[in-house]
C-alpha cells in the first residue's frame, strides 16, 4: 500500500484516541487526468489539520472549509464528486481538467484502525467493507489479487497491505543512505551482515539487523512479490549467496551493485549453479536507474527510483533487455 495512506491509517487512529472528530475521504472513481489514484485517502480533522491527499490542493482546500465550519457534519458516509462532471452543487474544477469522486465519512471509532496496523504489521493484508447506508465496518483478510479499492454505490471495498519488504545485504555507508531513504517510502527494511565490523557499526532506527548469513535471511524472510533484495557487499562471499535464493523467489526486485564487468563475472558464476537462464535475467546490474550518481545518498536514490520503476510497471522485472540511453551506464562501483 502507499506509505501515504498508511500515515493516513496511523494518524486517524492517534487523533481518535485523543478524542478528536475527524473525516476520511477516499478516492473511488476518477475521470480524466487525476492528481492521485482510486484508494487515494486523505484525513481532516475537525479542526482543520490534515494528512494524506486527494488532488492538487484545491479540492483539499475546500473540504478542509466544509470540515472546520462544520458544513459537512457527517453522521454516516456520502458520495460528493469534483470536476467538470461532478455534482453540480459541488462543482470544482480540477487544475489538471480531471473529475474526481469520494466517498466522506466520519472517524470516531478507531478499533477497526487499529485491528488493520495490527494486521499490516503482522504481514497479513487486509480488506475493509463500509456500508454506505449504515456505516458500518467489516474487516477480513485479503485474498490474492484483491483489488485496491472498489466501490459499487452500496459498499466501499478497500485493501490495505501486505507492506512492501527490502532486504539489504551489507551494512556499510551506501546500505546505511539506502535504508534510510527507503524507511520514508515505508518498506520494512532488514539489513544482513554477518561482519563484526559492520554489523556492530550499525545504527539506522527502525531497521532490523540480522548477522545470519545472506542466504538464511533470505530463505527466513519467506519472499513474495512485495519483497526486494539489494546487495551490498562487493564480497561474492556474501553476495553471490543472497542472490542464489532470491532469484528463486517471487521478490519483485533483486540488484546487485557493482560495474558492467563485475555484474558480468557475476551473471558467470551464476549459471554455475541450479539457476535458470530466465532467473538469472532477473537480476538487476549495475544497479539502479541512471543519473549520473555518484555519492551514496545519489545512488540510494537511483537504487529506489529503479525499484520504485518497476513496482509501477514502467520497467520490466527482468533485466535482460538492452537498456535505453537514459538507463545505460548504471552505477559504478564504489569499491
Amino acid at each position: 500500500m502507499d506509505s501515504v495512506d498508511l500515515q493516513v491509517l496511523k494518524t486517524a487512529a492517534a487523533w481518535s484516541r485523543a478524542g478528536y472528530r475527524s473525516t476520511l475521504s477516499t478516492v473511488t472513481r476518477t475521470w480524466g487526468s487525476a492528481p492521485r489514484p482510486v484508494g487515494a485517502m486523505m484525513l481532516i480533522r475537525n479542526d482543520g489539520l490534515v494528512v494524506g491527499s486527494v488532488s492538487g490542493g484545491c479540492i483539499e482546500d475546500d473540504l478542509i472549509e466544509r470540515v472546520k465550519d462544520g458544513q459537512l457534519g457527517l453522521s454516516k458516509p456520502e458520495l460528493t464528486s469534483y470536476g467538470a462532471s461532478g455534482d453540480k452543487d459541488r462543482h470544482f474544477g480540477l487544475p489538471c481538467g480531471g473529475t474526481l469522486q469520494l466517498v466522506l465519512e466520519p472517524i470516531s471509532d478507531y478499533h477497526w484502525i487499529a485491528d488493520i496496523l495490527d494486521m499490516l504489521e503482522r504481514g497479513i493484508p487486509a480488506t475493509r467493507t463500509l456500508d454506505m447506508q449504515s456505516g458500518a465496518i467489516t474487516l477480513t483478510a485479503a485474498s490474492a489479487g484483491s483489488a485496491l479499492c472498489r466501490f459499487d454505490g452500496r459498499n466501499l471495498t478497500s485493501t490495505f497491505g501486505p507492506r512492501y519488504r527490502l532486504l539489504i545485504i551489507g551494512g556499510g555507508q551506501l546500505s546505511v543512505y539506502l535504508a534510510q531513504v527507503a524507511l520514508g517510502l515505508d518498506y520494512q527494511i532488514t539489513v544482513c551482515d554477518p561482519r563484526e565490523e559492520y554489523a556492530d557499526s550499525w545504527s539506522v532506527p527502525g531497521v532490523t539487523l540480522t548477522r545470519e548469513m545472506p542466504d538464511d535471511a533470505v530463505i527466513a524472510l519467506r519472499m513474495d512479490t512485495h519483497c526486494a533484495v539489494v546487495a551490498l557487499t562487493h564480497d561474492p562471499k556474501l553476495d553471490d549467496m543472497a542472490l542464489l535464493e532470491a532469484l528463486k523467489s517471487p521478490a519483485f526486485y533483486v540488484g546487485a551493485l557493482g560495474s558492467r564487468a563485475n555484474h558480468a563475472r557475476r551473471r558467470e558464476r551464476l549459471q554455475l549453479f541450479d539457476l535458470t537462464p530466465e532467473q538469472i535475467n532477473r537480476l538487476r546490474g549495475p544497479i539502479g536507474l541512471y543519473i549520473g550518481s555518484r555519492t551514496p545518498p545519489e545512488i540510494a536514490i537511483s537504487i529506489l527510483a529503479e525499484m520504485t520503476s518497476i513496482r509501477n510497471g514502467v520497467l520490466p522485472a527482468d533485466n535482460s533487455r538492452a537498456p535505453t540511453l537514459v538507463e545505460a551506464g548504471g552505477n559504478i562501483c564504489l569499491a
